[in-house]
């Protein structure tokens, strides 16, 4: 990989000469350490400096979401969409899919997303069926779950709560679907010590299938799936070599957080080389009663820049997620971080609810203190006027967080 990125990367080939690095010294994983970091900015503003491969080997064009800055534009060649088919069917597989099982997508395969597109290709080189619906629409979401039969779900798990709800609406019993399972993307639904958050609870009150937590990036071109034991989503070593490095950029002691940087291994187009993913983790590295030996992820806890000192205490937006997750009253919400005159974090959280009052205003800023020690501020607002600013015209996913800092 580093033989191949002096050769072929722009980028690389720049830096090794600049800082007179010679990449032939590099033979252990110890050594890796030695090598400069890549940024999300560096990625950023010398994008195209990191392709490969000529144009003409360009088979797809994604870009990641954007959600600390601008989208960064990927290139996949034929041989990294081999890689992706590859990665996604050994992660449906840690996940208990069989080939003769069918899944249903409930997200995008266009916008420039590489998400939907891995598991299409990842169910394909399974074996496994796949329904192609899309994202939303809770009536084709049923009318293909009935007619087709899927046993597996892939969607955003939040929006399981919809399907729930268009289910009673409709005399339709979920009990009865063939569902057993939901792969969950882009939001969490585990604790730090693995039990289920409020929003996978709240799934499990009304529907009794099996959450499988995943975890993946456009820049990893590589997933983490839990397994039947729910203990962390599995390492695929082949296909990445994952580092968790402190403030100082070292590693991390066993059961700390630090932020996950990766090394992607196999892909042509695009490489990187200890990529900074803003990501903070803990790895576990205890036997999985799976059986597999692979080092483990746990749930992400939070984005590097998202980090938010308020009044003396450290939070991260996810933790924030969970407290609110709690009410069933609130419809939607959206989290604003600025800095105040004296250049320290402010916390405003804006939600629509039915049961707008001062009552329920105190329930839900008591129920802050309790669970995270602070109390931010909160306000009320029309859901419409919320939903606007959570979907942008061109986003992927909804935005439930605004950092003004």
């Amino acid at each position: 990989m580093l033989a191949y990125i002096n050769t072929n990367s722009g980028y690389y080939k720049n830096l090794f000469e600049e800082k007179s690095i010679d990449v032939s010294a590099i033979k252990t994983l110890e050594d890796l350490r030695s090598l400069p970091l890549t940024t999300k900015d560096q990625l950023q503003k010398n994008n195209t400096d990191f392709i490969c491969v000529p144009k003409s080997k360009i088979i797809d064009y994604v870009t990641t979401s954007g959600t600390l800055g601008e989208p960064v534009t990927f290139a996949l060649s034929d041989k990294d969409l081999d890689r992706l088919a590859y990665n996604e069917a050994i992660s449906f597989e840690c996940s208990g899919v069989k080939i003769d099982d069918v899944m249903q997508l409930m997200t995008t395969m266009d916008r420039r997303f590489m998400a939907g597109l891995a598991y299409f290709l990842g169910a394909r080189k399974l074996g496994a069926g796949i329904i192609r619906v899309g994202s939303g629409i809770p009536e084709l979401q049923w009318d293909s779950i009935l007619k087709f039969e899927p046993t597996y779900l892939i969607c955003v798990p939040s929006f399981l709560l919809k399907l729930i709800e268009f289910a009673q609406a409709n005399n339709i019993d979920i009990t009865k679907s063939s569902v057993k399972g939901a792969l969950c993307i882009g939001e969490p639904i585990r604790n730090q010590n693995f039990t289920h958050n409020t929003l996978a609870r709240k799934i499990k009150e009304s529907w009794e299938i099996e959450l499988f937590s995943t975890y993946a990036s456009t820049e990893m071109s590589t997933a983490f799936n839990e397994c039947e034991a729910h203990k962390g989503g599995h390492h695929h070593p082949e296909l990445l070599i994952a580092e968790i490095l402190d403030e100082d950029k070292l590693p991390v002691k066993e059961g700390e957080v630090g932020e996950l940087v990766i090394t992607t291994l196999g892909v042509e187009a695009m490489p990187l080389l200890r990529f900074k993913t803003g990501d903070m983790v803990q790895a576990h590295t205890d036997a999985c009663s799976c059986g597999r030996n692979t080092m483990r992820l746990g749930p992400v806890v939070g984005r590097k820049k998202q980090m938010i000192k308020y009044k003396g205490t450290t939070l991260y937006p996810p933790a924030m997620y969970n407290v609110l997750n709690d009410f069933s009253e609130i419809d939607c919400f959206v989290i604003e971080i600025s800095h105040n005159d004296i250049g320290t974090d402010e916390i405003l959280i804006k939600i629509a609810t039915t049961a707008e009052s001062e009552i329920f205003l105190q329930k839900v800023k008591d129920h802050f203190r309790a669970k995270l020690r602070v109390t931010p501020s909160v306000e009320f607002h029309d859901k419409k006027v919320l939903n606007v600013i959570r979907f942008p015209k061109m986003s992927r996913k909804p935005v439930e967080l605004i950092d003004l800092r």
